[in-house]
């Protein structure tokens, strides 16, 4: 009876259209950070959808939302699927988007069919997974897995100032709901953020598993002073020791080919004038890796790094590590769920480890959990140019309910 199901893939669409207009952006893409009105807007709309599907809802402290179909047994653990509703500043329709509502309309298929799972079925919005407006990323299902407290979750700012935990409150998703637990399994449906997929042309990757992730704040302090007056050899420059130090840092990717990630994505000088020389330079620094031992290497030089630099220019240069995402391997018979569902379907696919983070990343730690990428178009993602094709996010979706009905009817 699963092989013969298959998701609505009109209404699916439509649902992504839909939600693409919540913080549309003049080229085509979206603009949804973490617990802003827009993704209020965004929430409240899925929790409408969801309702409207005969899901009962819960919120958590944390602001993670789950939408629960009942099985026939209410004992059983949930199998659960889900991704996220927030964007980044000039992100696309798709990027998480696209695992929360292919879980919503793998719910409305068993409706439209009458077809009941022996557990629950439950969707999951996870909050402040892309990190752009709270730091760090993927935070939401952090705190749910037990990698960071509650305290530490509700205490990130942004750059105003604004604490996560009061915007959860400001908003009206600072829920009661137990937080943490299990799930039976757990799968992760998303476009892939890279050109692997469709170069190969093939239409599903079967993830088997995702590179670790380190983050870094580093501050160079020099001192400012007349453009005019001073001598090169008597300054200080902090953007000068910066190209310096830049120049290190993607060295660090570079020397270890061919997964070796390194990302400057945010980069101040101040006090930002003309004339003035830079007394102080801010800057992200992440590093990419799925070999732990690695990834711990391009760590240990970095900080290297920043210590030649402070010593060659007399600048300070302060790096601190924000955050740490270690390469992950998920469980090997959600693995297999998602290339039977593929096979079964007759979807061409292959196997991948992800490049990017996902919830599914911390959500390992606790339940079994796989992944289902689809292509996205030339491998470009967060960005608003995004694209991913009807037909493909259709073949993810089926691929999705086919994997989660292999948990949840046995």
């Amino acid at each position: 009876m699963a092989r013969n199901l298959s998701i609505n893939g009109a209404r699916l669409w439509q649902s992504l259209e839909s939600m693409a207009c919540i913080g549309a952006t003049e080229k085509g893409g979206v603009c949804r950070l973490a617990l802003t009105d827009l993704d209020r807007e965004a929430r409240d709309l899925f929790v409408r959808w969801c309702e409207e599907a005969g899901c009962t809802m819960r919120v958590d402290p944390m602001g993670n939302i789950f939408a629960r179909r009942a099985g026939r047994d209410a004992t059983l653990l949930a199998v659960a699927t889900g991704s996220h509703l927030d964007t980044q500043p000039t992100g696309g329709r798709f990027d998480g988007v696209f695992g929360v509502l292919a879980g919503l309309e793998v719910i409305r298929t068993l409706n439209d069919h009458d077809v009941h799972t022996q557990a629950p079925i439950e969707v999951v919005v996870w909050t402040n997974e892309e990190g752009s407006r709270f730091a760090p990323a993927m935070v939401g299902s952090g705190v749910f897995a037990g990698a960071f407290d509650l305290p530490y979750g509700h205490s990130r700012q942004d750059l105003d100032g604004n604490s996560l935990g009061g915007e959860l409150q400001r908003i009206g998703y600072l829920g009661t709901a137990p937080l943490g637990g299990e799930f039976r399994a757990f799968f992760e449906a998303h476009i892939e953020q890279g050109p692997i997929l469709e170069a190969a042309e093939r239409t599903i990757g079967v993830v088997s598993g995702v590179q670790g992730i380190r983050w870094y704040d580093i501050v160079l302090t020099g001192a400012e002073c007349h453009a005019g007056p001073t001598p090169m050899d008597r300054r200080l420059d902090a953007l000068a020791a910066a190209s310096s130090l830049l120049q290190k840092i993607y060295a660090l990717a570079h020397d270890n080919p061919p997964h070796g990630r390194a990302t400057v994505g945010e980069f101040r000088t101040l006090p930002g004038s003309r004339n003035t020389v830079p007394g102080r330079v801010e800057l992200s620094v992440d590093l990419r890796h799925p070999d732990a031992q690695v990834l711990l290497t391009m760590h240990e030089n970095l900080a290297a790094a920043c210590a030649v630099v402070a010593r060659e220019t007399d600048v300070d240069v302060a790096l601190q590590a924000i955050w740490y995402s270690p390469p992950v391997e998920f469980d090997s018979a959600c693995i297999q769920a998602v290339r039977n569902g593929a096979e079964l379907l007759g979807y061409s696919h292959m196997d991948v480890v992800s490049g990017a983070g996902h919830d599914a990343v911390y959500v390992s730690g606790m339940s079994p959990t796989a992944m289902v990428f689809i292509p996205c178009e030339n491998g470009v993602s967060h960005n608003e140019i995004e694209n991913a094709t009807a037909a493909d996010i259709e073949a993810g979706a089926n691929v999705l309910l086919l994997a989660m009905l292999s948990k949840a009817s046995a």
